[in-house]
């Protein structure tokens, strides 16, 4: 566990979410707002996972996380991905903790979204039904 400043990434469909880990007070903040004060719930619990699971090996870390693009969902699973792969780097124990968890911790979703095909009304794949009668 080296004193230095730990930079991940972490993508979910269109967001991207960068974590950059310095030795601190344990505050952890998301496009500079605190955690604790991140909205909707479902996104700041699910963000806190890789924290909890950590325990107090991250409460001498401080944690700024800048995360664009997408939804409130990406964005939150984006986080979470960077914020992992971030804490494994910095203590390697904590790798085989997240993989036992949850192993979208560490590896990132590869799916994205389908590009619109033309002539089709702007859809993926609905195509307008043929009738012959």
């Amino acid at each position: 566990m080296a004193k230095k400043t730990i930079i991940a990434s972490g993508k979910r469909k269109q967001a991207i979410a960068k974590a950059v880990l310095r030795p601190g007070k344990g505050i952890v903040m998301i496009n500079n707002t605190l955690l604790e004060m991140y909205e909707p719930k479902m996104a700041r619990l699910r963000i806190q996972e890789p924290l909890i699971l950590a325990g107090p090996k991250a409460n001498a870390l401080s944690i700024n996380i800048t995360v664009a693009g997408g939804g409130v969902t990406g964005q939150a699973d984006a986080s979470r991905l960077a914020l992992a792969k971030a804490l494994s780097e910095h203590d390697n124990t904590l790798r085989q903790v997240f993989l036992d968890y949850d192993r979208q911790l560490l590896v990132a979703d590869v799916r994205r979204r389908e590009a619109r095909k033309p002539n089709n009304n702007g859809k993926a794949r609905a195509k307008r039904q043929k009738s012959y009668r």
